[in-house]
């Protein structure tokens, strides 16, 4: 049977024991107590930065957004506007269009007018000059017969008092001839030109006489 000074040894050794057990579970609760409060406040951290980090992907994203909005408004606003002025230029191209078919089919319109007038106006030419020609044809024809009637008549009168005449003439004649024999004769050349110009005339006057008289 066990003395009892060394039970008490034994039960004080245990309790000391117990004691640098106790003080080891409670360093090593205490270590992982500040292990797991050390990884909280990491865990916190990141946590926090990971929430930051999202707010700011989700602001770029937003402004992204956004400035995908403006531009895809601003494209479909310039869209709409090219658009406009596509259907604008496309109006204003129609009616020029319908403008130049207008002015080319008066123009046509009127060459062909002019032309037909122009055809018309030969053909009232031609037939002025037809009918001018036709007529001159006629008035000259006329004015012939009439000529020839009135040298007809003409000569007839003539032949008629022709024998009037004859003794007349050469009644006349033959003064003038008594005329000029009784005449002195005057040197050649003393009244110059008018002397030869005014024999010349009285014989062709003559000439002239004998002739008709003699038809």
């Amino acid at each position: 049977m066990p003395s009892k000074t060394k039970g008490k040894g034994m039960k004080a050794g245990s309790q000391k024991k117990k004691k640098n057990v106790g003080a080891v579970v409670r360093t090593a609760l205490g270590l992982f107590t500040a292990l797991r409060r050390d990884e909280a406040r990491r865990a916190k951290a990141s946590e926090d930065q990971l929430r930051w980090r999202l707010r700011a992907l989700e602001a770029e994203l937003e402004e992204a957004r956004s400035e995908g909005k403006a531009v895809y408004a601003e494209m479909s606003r310039q869209c709409q506007v090219l658009q406009k002025e596509m259907e604008t230029r496309s109006r204003q191209l129609e009616e020029e269009v319908r403008g130049l078919r207008e002015q080319l089919e008066t123009c046509q319109r009127e060459a062909e007018a002019a032309r037909e007038g122009a055809e018309q106006a030969l053909r009232e030419r031609d037939q002025t000059l037809a009918q001018l020609r036709a007529h001159v044809a006629d008035i000259e024809a006329k004015y012939e017969e009439i000529l020839h009637g009135s040298l007809d008549q003409l000569l007839a009168k003539l032949r008629a008092v022709k024998p009037q005449w004859d003794g007349a003439v050469l009644r006349l004649h033959t003064k003038y001839k008594e005329r000029l024999r009784h005449c002195k004769p005057l040197a050649p050349g003393a009244l110059g030109g008018s002397s030869n110009k005014a024999v010349s005339m009285w014989n062709s006057a003559e000439l002239w006489a004998v002739a008709f008289w003699q038809r």
